[in-house]
């Protein structure tokens, strides 16, 4: 007989019912392979699905798997936020009243509780420019010409990924990728709107790698990608990214630096179905 799991989907990263990007969460799940995790995750077919365990390390609070329908990732952005809020929610009482330590498989991550959860941005496993050999393949699959780059990097911070940023928010939108040019690639996209405009930027993100052809909206991409336009002066000060337009959502993305440089990664979270997962 299947066993009864408490089960969440969590809306992250916008205000607005069903417009931000929903993970499937399920608690309580430490008897559970990762086999058999896999396998739901591929069955809920959404970007994430999470599963929280006890901690393994004295200092967080809970553990956490995260899988996409193709792999388990070693850390992501908007099931770090909504498996906090589901376990908060759920009656978790964190060891600090200010945060909650999340251990990954990446490590511990805290996530600021306030108006907004938000997660601090872990560090970054590979930085830098792309080689012509890696960038090109990309554009080709972007349908984008080499002279509208404004600039690349490497801003790995667990799924592998790489950002190419454009002139305008408005190219971003535009874009109409062909990904099979780029099976094993996890991109993202970032353009600038005019100053004064609700979000800074405009981000899409492509997946394919791990099964998610486009994801609506990405924290750890965001995350990175601050870490990146921060510490390259681009930004001087708190900003917010616009994600999901062009699949019908409504992201908005917090991205703030506290006094220490520490970016920090916030949005909404709202759970919006609940029950039992029969596993």
């Amino acid at each position: 007989m299947p066993t009864a799991y408490d089960f969440v989907q969590v809306d992250v990263f916008s205000p607005e019912p069903y417009r931000g990007n929903p993970v499937a969460v399920i608690h309580g799940a430490d008897a559970l392979d990762a086999a058999t995790m896999q396998r739901v995750a591929r069955w809920t077919n959404l970007s994430e699905t999470t599963f929280l365990l006890q901690p393994t390390s004295p200092e967080a609070d809970y553990r956490v798997r995260i899988f996409t329908p193709g792999g388990e990732l070693p850390f992501a952005g908007h099931p770090t936020l909504g498996s906090a809020h589901a376990w908060l929610e759920a009656g978790g009482q964190p060891k600090s009243s200010d945060r909650v330590i999340q251990q990954s498989e990446a490590g511990l991550v805290p996530v600021r509780r306030g108006e907004l959860l938000s997660f601090a941005a872990p560090p970054m496993r590979r930085t830098g420019a792309m080689i012509e050999a890696e960038l090109a393949p990309l554009l080709a699959a972007l349908g984008v010409a080499p002279e509208r780059v404004l600039d690349h990097q490497w801003v790995d911070n667990g799924p592998g990924w790489c950002v190419v940023r454009l002139r305008t928010a408005q190219e971003v939108l535009d874009l109409d990728p062909d990904l099979s040019g780029i099976p094993e690639a996890m991109v993202g996209v970032i353009g600038a709107y005019p100053a004064g405009s609700p979000h800074a930027f405009e981000m899409r993100t492509f997946a394919p790698g791990v099964g998610v052809p486009e994801d609506p909206v990405c924290g750890s991409m965001n995350a990175s990608v601050g870490q990146w336009l921060t510490s390259t002066g681009v930004v001087d000060g708190d900003y917010a990214v616009s994600q999901g337009q062009r699949l019908g959502r409504a992201g908005s993305i917090a991205i703030s630096l506290d006094d220490d440089g520490q970016v920090w990664v916030g949005g909404a979270t709202t759970t919006r179905f609940r029950g039992s997962a029969l596993i």
